[in-house]
C-alpha cells in the first residue's frame, strides 16, 4: 500500500473485511465496517456545521470505542483530533481549550464555550440519514496533544506529520494482523498512538475502560494479545498480584511487553524479565514531541541493568554539560536528542517554548549519561516534573492550587519515591493548623485527580525566602528515607 491518509487506510481495510473485529471495549465488541460507517456518520454531521480542514476537534471522552469513532472521523474532514483528559476541572479544561482553539468540543456542554461547537456526550447522529460521500483529506497535523507546563500553565504540542499512513514503516515490532491491549487513558500519546497504529494495520484493539491489573492479564489471555504497552505502575500492580492468581492466565501469545512513561525500577524490570522472559520484555524512553526516543530489549538490559537502551528511528543523542559542549561516555548531563529531519520536524508549541541548542539539539528536560555502546542511562530529570503513575506533574501547577486557599501562606510539591506509583505527591503546607481535609475537597476543583498530594505536611514558618524563591531540592531531600548502612 502506498502512503495514503488515514482515512483511506482504514476505509481500504473496512471494504476488504468488514465483518472483522477491530476494536473491543468492555466486551462490546465493534466491526471494521461498524467503526467506518459511525465515523463517517459523525463526519457527514461535522462538516454540514462548518468543521473542515485544518480545525482542531478536542475530544475529550473516557476510554470507549466512541473515542476513535471521533477520531477517525475528524481524519475523514482533514481536521486535527485533540484527546484530552475528560477528568479535567473545569478552569484547566478552560485553559487549554482557550489556547488550542478548537472547532468542536466532544464531552463539553454547549453554554461553557459559546465560540465553540459542543457536543456533550458520546452521542451519535440521527442514524437514519445516509452519511454524505466525503472528498478524501488528509490532516495537516496527526494529532495534537495536550500537556502540563514546567510553570504550571498548560500547553498543546501539535504533531509535526500530516495524518498520512504508511503500512511499509515499522512500528516497533507491531504487525498487520497484531492483538494490542490498550490499558492507558487515550488522552495520553503513547495509548493513542498505539491504538491507531494498530487500527490502521489492521488488528484488533483490546482497550481498557480503566486499569485493572487482574483484568488485563485476563485480556491478555482472552483475546491472545500480542503487544501491550504499561507504565511502572501498571507493571507493579500486576506483578503484585498472588502468584495463584497469576498462574490462572496463559501469557504465552505475549511478543512484546514495553515499559514507558516513567522510569522502571530496576528490581521490577528484572522480575518481569524472570517472568516472561528477556525477548519479550523491553524498555522505552521519550515524548510526545517525539524528538527522540530509545528502546532496549530484556536481553539487552541484563547486559546493562539501568539503561533505557540507544535512539530509534534515525534519531541521535548527545549529553551536553553546563557549557554547553558534548560529554564524553561517562559523564553526567543534560540529554538532547535531534530527529532525523531536524529542529521543528516532528511537533510544534502553543503555550510554550522548546529548549535547545544553538544547532537544534532539543531536550527533554533529563539528565543522565551515555556508555562507550550509546546505551543511555537517566539520572535525574533537570526540571522539577513529578512522574506519579506515568502521569507527568509539574509542582508549579499544584503549588497554585494549594497557594490559592486563604488559609495557605506557602507550599512545596516534591515527588517522594512509592513502590507502586513510582512517586507520590507529597506536600508541604504553610498554614497555622492541619487543614487536610479542606485542603482537599479545595484542590478537588482545581485539579484532576492524580495531581492531589497523597500526602500533606504543615508547617509555620515560611517556605519562600523574600525573593520568592523555594529551596525545593533541599525540601525533598529532607523528606527522603534515611539510608542505613
Amino acid at each position: 500500500m502506498a502512503v495514503v491518509s488515514f482515512a483511506r487506510a482504514f476505509r481500504s481495510l473496512a471494504d476488504e473485511a468488514p465483518d472483522r473485529i477491530a476494536f473491543v471495549c468492555d466486551g462490546v465488541e465493534a466491526s471494521r465496517g461498524d467503526l467506518e460507517l459511525a465515523a463517517q456518520r459523525r463526519a457527514s454531521d461535522w462538516a454540514t456545521r462548518g468543521i473542515g480542514t485544518g480545525d482542531s476537534i478536542a475530544i475529550a471522552l473516557p476510554n470507549c470505542i466512541d473515542f476513535f469513532e471521533c477520531a477517525l472521523a475528524a481524519w475523514k474532514l482533514g481536521a486535527v483530533p485533540m484527546p484530552l483528559s475528560h477528568q479535567l476541572p473545569e478552569h484547566e479544561q478552560r485553559e487549554i481549550v482557550s489556547l488550542a482553539s478548537p472547532a468542536l468540543i466532544i464531552g463539553a456542554p454547549a453554554q461553557r464555550y459559546p465560540d465553540a461547537l459542543c457536543i456533550p456526550d458520546a452521542r451519535q447522529p440521527d442514524t437514519k440519514t445516509p452519511p454524505a460521500q466525503l472528498p478524501d483529506r488528509t490532516s495537516p497535523h496527526a494529532h495534537a496533544i495536550a500537556s502540563g507546563g514546567s510553570s504550571g500553565r498548560p500547553k498543546v504540542i501539535v504533531d509535526g506529520h500530516p495524518g498520512e499512513f504508511d503500512a511499509s514503516a515499522a512500528h516497533y515490532g507491531m504487525g498487520p494482523d497484531a492483538r494490542v491491549l490498550i490499558p492507558g487513558p487515550l488522552f495520553h500519546t503513547g495509548p493513542f498512538l498505539n491504538a491507531r497504529e494498530c487500527l490502521l494495520r489492521g488488528g484488533l484493539v483490546v482497550l481498557m475502560s480503566r486499569f485493572d491489573a487482574e483484568r488485563a492479564l485476563r485480556l491478555i489471555d482472552e483475546y491472545k494479545v500480542q503487544w501491550v504497552n504499561l507504565v511502572p505502575t501498571m507493571l507493579h500492580r500486576m506483578w503484585r498480584l498472588p502468584d495463584e492468581v497469576k498462574q490462572q492466565f496463559d501469557l504465552s501469545s505475549l511478543e512484546r511487553v514495553v515499559s514507558s512513561g516513567a522510569p522502571c525500577a530496576d528490581w521490577l524490570m528484572r522480575g518481569w524479565i524472570d517472568w516472561i522472559g528477556p525477548n519479550r520484555m523491553h524498555e522505552a524512553y521519550g515524548g510526545t514531541e517525539r524528538i527522540g526516543g530509545t528502546s532496549i530489549s530484556g536481553k539487552e538490559w541484563l547486559e546493562r541493568p539501568g539503561s533505557v537502551g540507544r535512539p530509534t528511528g534515525g534519531r541521535k543523542v548527545k549529553v551536553v554539560g553546563e557549557d554547553g559542549e558534548e560529554l564524553p561516555p561517562g559523564q553526567i548531563g543534560d540529554v538532547f536528542f535531534l530527529p532525523p529531519g531536524g529542529q521543528g520536524s516532528t511537533y510544534t508549541y502553543v503555550g510554550a517554548t522548546a529548549r535547545s541548542t544553538r544547532d537544534g539539539w532539543e531536550t527533554l528536560g533529563d539528565m543522565g549519561r551515555l556508555d562507550e555502546d550509546g546505551y543511555l542511562y537517566l539520572v535525574d530529570r533537570r526540571t522539577d516534573m513529578i512522574v506519579t503513575g506515568g502521569e507527568n506533574v509539574y509542582p508549579a501547577e499544584v503549588e497554585a492550587a494549594l497557594d490559592a486557599h486563604p488559609a495557605v501562606g506557602s507550599s512545596c510539591a516534591v515527588g517522594l519515591p512509592d513502590d507502586d506509583l513510582g512517586q507520590r505527591i507529597h506536600a508541604v503546607v504553610q498554614a497555622s493548623s492541619d487543614i487536610e481535609d479542606e485542603l482537599r475537597a479545595h484542590l478537588a476543583e482545581l485539579l484532576v485527580r492524580y495531581k492531589i498530594p497523597r500526602t500533606f505536611e504543615f508547617v509555620t514558618e515560611p517556605l519562600r525566602d523574600d525573593s520568592g524563591k523555594l529551596r525545593r531540592s533541599k525540601i525533598r531531600q529532607d523528606r527522603l528515607p534515611k539510608q542505613v548502612d
